[in-house]
């Protein structure tokens, strides 16, 4: 029998962080889908099988829209199981209090409230799932979780250190006179250095080319600059992370993005710890 799927199914209570666990599995390499047609499911499953050497993980958002798959779900979970597939049933759950306020706070109305109110909504649907609640390898209660903390939790379920490579960081270098860039989480303008393209020798060159790299970084504001810059970075990089932030990009622009910028972002690079983040680095303006 060939080896089967790594199959995580997330259920559960609206508004109990089923979306948030789905994005978490999405961000550790899980092929994540939420709300397939119930027909579609063993169908995909099957799919997904045939593509066992580029998908060997799977997450499946299932709820009450899935409708009449739920009253089949203990003969296909059978199935699927007797097929060889290894799969997890997470439940996300919370107090009926929490599941209002959150309901409350989003303005969203209740999925089977009708006409009644949300806490109408909320008793309904627990009534409704309590056969997939059974079903459950895991009851997760998000009560006291906040978005980010419910990620962890997943990461720390799912995610082995091995395989985790720490957060993104994209450092791009960019020149005001073409635009700034519309990803940039943080922007730095350093036209406050002397600018080499007005030294002749330098005009035509670009911040890779070592002559360019010294007029730049021996300037005393260079230095400090980057000092400030780097102890910034060393408090907030790990706080960024730690806030379950993916990915973070950090924008150095001057005038053309042909020099300053473009040294500024390769010192920077050698600052950044690769073992503990996943670098990126982009000179959009330097061939302009």
């Amino acid at each position: 029998m060939a080896v089967g799927l790594d199959i995580v199914i997330i259920t559960g209570m609206s508004g109990s962080g089923k979306s948030v666990a789905i994005r978490a599995l999405e961000d550790n390499h899980f092929f994540c889908i939420d709300n397939l047609p119930a027909v579609l499911i063993p169908k995909f499953i099957e799919l997904c099988h045939g593509y066992r050497g580029e998908i060997g993980r799977v997450g499946l958002g299932v709820d009450l829209r899935a409708g009449q798959f739920l009253q089949n779900w203990p003969e296909i979970l059978s199935e699927m199981r007797a097929a060889g597939h290894n799969i997890q049933i997470l439940f996300f759950d919370a107090s009926d209090e929490v599941l209002l306020r959150r309901f409350n706070e989003t303005r969203r109305p209740h999925p089977l409230a009708g006409s009644g109110s949300v806490h109408e909504g909320i008793a309904r649907e627990r009534k409704a799932l309590e056969s997939m609640r059974g079903l459950a390898d895991a009851v997760i209660d998000t009560s006291g979780f906040n978005v980010h903390e419910l990620k962890r939790e997943m990461e720390q379920r799912f995610c082995s250190p091995s395989s985790s490579p720490g957060m993104n960081v994209f450092l791009t270098s960019f020149g005001y006179k073409y635009g700034t860039p519309h990803d940039a989480d943080i922007m730095l303008d350093v036209r406050f250095l002397p600018n080499p393209f007005f030294v002749d020798e330098l005009r035509n060159k670009s911040g890779m080319e070592p002559d360019v790299a010294d007029y730049v970084l021996k300037r005393d504001e260079t230095k400090v600059f980057l000092k400030r810059l780097n102890s910034l970075l060393d408090f907030t990089l790990p706080l960024y992370e730690k806030e379950g932030k993916r990915s973070l990009t950090i924008a150095l622009g001057c005038t053309g993005g042909k020099h300053r910028s473009v040294v500024l972002v390769e010192e920077l690079r050698k600052s950044i710890n690769p073992k503990k983040f996943r670098l990126q680095i982009k000179h959009r303006d330097v061939d302009k």
